[in-house]
């Protein structure tokens, strides 16, 4: 077991197929109190377990295609789209699987995760609540929603980063610290960035003259 932790995922697989033996320690749920994901892809193979033994979980995707899911759903063109739509549900399906397999789970990191939804991370407050740290970077779909169920859900938390979360704003920021004065907040750019919010063609014709004024 002590040799098998130092392993990536792949690797623990491949020797837990050499023997009986090498394949009872691979399922020894202790292996598995650490969880590291670097895309989407890694989430839908069988190199690891799921189960009451998680405690951390961390989901960050650096590739250049996270570009394509965090443009506003309004301004993909079709290509985008039917990229997008591939994995759309890959993300908030594994995290389904979190909540009902890992009740204990302390920590969850997830960074550019743009198809993430508040419905899945409220759930997953829910479910696993001795969670103490949520840190959500470049999550762009996530919005007040998921800072209001931090405050009715999140009792054990007790560090919340929501950065460049673009659909944040700074009245949910404030009621997370009224409810939760406890819990270190870090919001970076978040209430700063524009919503997704499809620009109305009254506002974009006052301000196609400005533009051309500041040129």
């Amino acid at each position: 077991l002590h040799l098998f932790s130092f392993l990536d995922k792949n690797s623990r697989k491949s020797l837990a197929k050499t023997c009986h033996k090498l394949l009872e320690v691979f399922q020894d749920p202790l292996l598995w109190s650490l969880l590291n994901f670097h895309s989407p892809a890694e989430l839908k193979k069988d190199n690891f377990l799921l189960g009451p033994a998680l405690k951390y979980l961390s989901i960050c995707w650096y590739s250049e295609r996270v570009k394509v899911c965090n443009i506003e759903d309004w301004m993909k063109n079709n290509f985008q789209k039917d990229f997008c739509n591939r994995h759309e549900n890959t993300v908030n399906d594994f995290l389904l699987e979190v909540c009902n397999r890992c009740p204990n789970l302390l920590s969850l990191t997830l960074s550019g995760c743009g198809h993430v939804t508040d419905d899945c991370i409220s759930l997953l407050l829910k479910n696993c609540p001795n969670l103490k740290t949520l840190q959500l970077e470049n999550c762009v779909r996530i919005t007040d929603q998921t800072l209001e169920a931090v405050t009715l859900y999140g009792g054990s938390l007790q560090t919340l980063h929501v950065d460049f979360c673009r659909n944040i704003t700074r009245n949910g920021l404030e009621r997370v610290r009224e409810k939760c004065p406890s819990v270190m907040l870090k919001a970076e750019r978040s209430a700063n960035m524009i919503p997704d919010n499809k620009p109305e063609k009254k506002f974009m014709l006052e301000k196609a003259p400005r533009k051309l004024f500041q040129l």
